[in-house]
């Protein structure tokens, strides 16, 4: 497995991670056996870094990965924190840092939580230096050992890695998401900000599986929030009308190395770009999880495969979403 280093986290990182989203709830079901035998495939391949959030099943999904982690050594855990309320600026508060912090420790059976991170919090929390003072003071009294924030647009994402403090921003990057590269990836890797690149498939879309006739279940978020009726629209296919991706990817296909599937051709891409410290596809089996950290080994792309990743962009993405976040 391909290694980065996170400068401001002060920890190395298997380039391929394990988003676990999908463990808690939002992706249809997935049993205890079924998550548990998940993470441990993905640690046995060199996986080293798991992403959860307290909101993922409500704490199911920490609680599993807390699990896990008592039965591996050297993974780091990074979760999240904020969603659990209604998202005004007035909610984010040391009190409630603390007790948000509390409860992740208490789920993931840490003392020291080794990555928290804001779970897309309103805009005006990234100017707020109480927010950050009060981050720091939980560093300080070891109850975390390090913060970042998970964002949804580019200008966020800027202002947080302004802050000295800021260990890492998490952003959603993929082959339908290219804006990222333009700011955000330079000015994190001069700051020594790790950035960790959420849905790297596009919900599903890049793995190349899908058809329109595919159907989700009923509490997947791919049907439930198409159009953004529960959370942010970006979240949900990257923002990518399913008709629009499902051609992207069709002029993609052309461009994926002979014996590598869709999904790996995808992850490698979000791999090849300089600033990117760790990928964070989700899995449902531990085949999903072999396949995906596969890509840890394999070999960057070529030129021309990355200019055809920016030409299908530019015709069919650019213009419905590249303003958007």
């Amino acid at each position: 497995m391909e290694t980065r280093n996170i400068d401001r986290l002060n920890r190395t990182t298997g380039v391929i991670g394990l988003g676990c989203w999908q463990l808690g709830a939002d992706w249809g079901e997935v049993d205890e056996a079924d998550a548990m035998a998940v993470l441990h495939a993905a640690a046995d391949d060199g996986v080293t870094f798991f992403d959860t959030a307290d909101v993922y099943g409500d704490g199911r999904s920490e609680t599993l990965v807390g699990r896990f982690r008592a039965e591996r050594d050297g993974v780091t855990v990074a979760t999240k924190m904020g969603r659990r309320v209604e998202q005004t600026p007035e909610n984010y508060t040391a009190a409630n840092f603390t007790a948000w912090v509390d409860r992740s420790r208490r789920n993931l059976g840490m003392d020291t939580l080794d990555l928290v991170q804001l779970h897309c919090p309103p805009t005006p929390v990234y100017a707020d230096d109480a927010v950050f003072d009060a981050l720091d003071a939980l560093v300080e009294k070891q109850a975390i050992a390090a913060y970042g924030v998970s964002v949804e647009t580019c200008e966020q994402a800027l202002t947080a890695i302004a802050r000295p403090g800021v260990a890492t921003v998490q952003i959603i990057l993929n082959c339908l998401r290219l804006k990222p590269l333009e700011r955000v990836l330079p000015a994190a890797a001069d700051a020594g900000v790790g950035v960790i690149a959420r849905v790297p498939l596009a919900s599903g879309l890049l793995s190349g599986r899908y058809t329109a006739g595919t159907t989700f279940a009923q509490d997947d978020h791919r049907t439930y929030n198409r159009h953004g009726e529960a959370f942010d629209v970006g979240e949900t296919f990257s923002g990518v009308p399913y008709d629009v991706g499902l051609e992207a990817v069709s002029r993609l296909r052309a461009a994926v190395p002979d014996g590598w599937t869709m999904a790996q051709f995808a992850l490698r891409w979000i791999a090849d770009q300089p600033g990117v410290s760790v990928v964070i596809p989700g899995a449902r089996n531990p085949g999903q999880a072999h396949a995906n950290t596969s890509v840890g080994s394999l070999p960057r792309l070529s030129d021309d495969a990355h200019a055809t990743v920016r030409a299908v962009y530019d015709d069919l993405v650019r213009p419905l979403v590249h303003d958007r976040w």
